[in-house]
């Protein structure tokens, strides 16, 4: 199973959104908010997925299609 880290950027439009619970329902990840900072015009988080590296990427996928930015974060551990 991997673990892998995401900073994830929320634009102001979509800050209301449930995209975190979305992304755990819609794939075979869990999420793992590590920290977070989400204000009414803009949002981020630390963000870790565990899983299967390929439902990993797809959660990634998903989310960048649901409008968020999102960057690995250094570090990133397979295990």
């Amino acid at each position: 199973m991997a673990h892998m880290r995401f900073h994830i950027r929320f634009p102001e439009q979509k800050i209301k959104e449930p995209i975190i619970y979305q992304i755990g329902h819609e794939y075979k990840v869990v999420t793992n908010i590590r920290r977070a900072d989400v204000r009414e015009t803009t949002g981020w988080m630390d963000l870790e997925l565990s899983g299967e590296t390929a439902e990993i990427e797809r959660a990634i996928e998903g989310m960048k299609k649901k409008g968020v930015t999102v960057d690995p974060i250094e570090l990133n551990v397979v295990e």
